[in-house]
């Protein structure tokens, strides 16, 4: 009993330290765009991100109950062997998490939850115990349909809010009104995040806790103390910035104007709010970079950095698969060696986690940088150049010394 009640602590704990990763992972969701175009600086962007992923993890339950009551079937499942299936599914989340923060992809963290734990599952206790049908419906299908769907309205309303303010273009920059547009869709979209992601994590401690009997199966709603443990995590997460991540989805893609930026933050809250009504656990990376797409797309003149895009595309369609493999194989240990293998997999994980941040450590990326360089992963941002001064400014400047002289 207490080595059951020992192996339910860790799985909370390693959770909650994805449930982490997952708010830092996904800050540029939100807060990419806006802080792009100027209508937010960094740190206020952040602080305001991780405010509203706190108000949104307790605004909805559905995504929660979606891992908790459907993707496993819990009944076919023993008190003894799923918990460290939990605990494996969990390293490969956490493991593709933090290998794509490292390279500044935007992948989903979604797909890197639901791929470690179908992965362990898979090898732990079989592939009876995967409901095909909810993971079909409710994780692949969205994942194919929200991106494109994101990224057409995201079109629509950038040629639309470019030709209703068309008397604007001869403006600096145009359209900076657009900016204080930012700030609120912006925010939509950081609530929309909490509604989202902070439950699934809330799914997986209570479908731990249903698992070992210390919760009902008639009743897959996640506790108080799990919503407010993942609430909090998941906006600590958030304030901590996903800088390297921040930095591709707002320079990285295309060059973001303010009415773009306005116009992807209104597409990725709507797609988000629908889903989470309708417990869909889709992913807001996935979202948010193809509504990204869809503005540079719509905006006359806009670059898209497709060599990005593909990088990005390549890391989404790898993430099931990847966490997947990294979850069979913790889960494997943990076949071969029992209760140890449990010990084995935190060893493994915290040597995982603490490479690759001591790793990313040589190329620090912070809210002092992330807009000035080029993102690590496409190499495909044009840093300009500051312009030299004009003839008029170089003979003002003429002048002027030879005055002092």
């Amino acid at each position: 009993m207490e080595s059951a009640a020992l192996i339910i602590v860790l799985v909370i704990a390693l959770a909650l330290f994805f449930d982490f990763t997952n708010g830092f992972h996904d800050t540029a969701n939100a807060m990419a765009t806006p802080i792009a175009t100027g209508a937010l600086k960094p740190k206020v962007a952040v602080l305001l991100a991780a405010s509203l992923n706190l108000v949104g993890a307790f605004l909805s339950t559905e995504v929660a109950k979606t891992i908790s009551g459907g993707m496993i079937r819990e009944d076919q499942l023993s008190p003894d062997i799923f918990p460290p299936i939990i605990f494996a599914g969990l390293i490969g989340a956490i493991t593709w998490n933090m290998l794509t923060w490292l390279l500044g992809l935007p992948s989903s963290s979604s797909h890197a939850l639901f791929g470690g734990l179908i992965g362990a599952t898979l090898v732990g206790v079989g592939a009876s115990a995967i409901d095909t049908g909810v993971v079909l419906s409710k994780v692949i299908l969205p994942a194919l349909i929200a991106p494109l769907t994101a990224g057409i309205i995201a079109f629509a309303v950038t040629k639309i809010a470019y030709g209703v303010t068309r008397r604007y273009d001869l403006k600096a920059d145009g359209r900076d009104g657009f900016r204080w547009g930012q700030i609120f869709t912006s925010s939509l979209v950081a609530l929309a995040h909490g509604t989202n992601d902070a439950q699934k994590t809330m799914g997986v401690i209570t479908l731990a806790l249903i698992t070992v009997g210390w919760q009902s199966t008639a009743n897959p709603d996640p506790q108080l103390w799990v919503v407010f443990a993942c609430a909090i995590t998941i906006a600590l997460g958030t304030y901590m910035g996903g800088w390297r991540i921040i930095r591709t989805l707002g320079k990285g893609l295309t060059d973001v104007k303010p009415a773009q930026g306005f116009s992807a933050e209104t597409s990725t809250a709507a797609t988000i709010l629908a889903s989470s009504a309708l417990g869909f656990a889709l992913s807001t990376t996935q979202v948010a970079s193809g509504s990204v797409i869809g503005s540079g797309l719509g905006r006359r003149g806009s670059t898209v950095r497709w060599n990005t895009v593909g990088r990005i595309m390549i890391g989404w369609v790898l993430t099931l698969p990847a966490a997947g493999a990294v979850g069979a194989a913790a889960a494997l240990i943990v076949v071969w060696l029992g209760g140890w293998g449990v010990a084995v997999d935190a060893v493994i994980a915290v040597a995982i986690v603490l490479g690759l941040f001591l790793r990313s450590r040589r190329d620090e990326v912070t809210s002092a940088n992330a807009m000035s360089e080029v993102a690590d992963s496409g190499a495909a941002v044009k840093v300009p150049r500051k312009p030299g001064p004009t003839r008029r400014q170089r003979r003002l400047e003429r002048e002027k010394a030879g005055k002092d002289a």
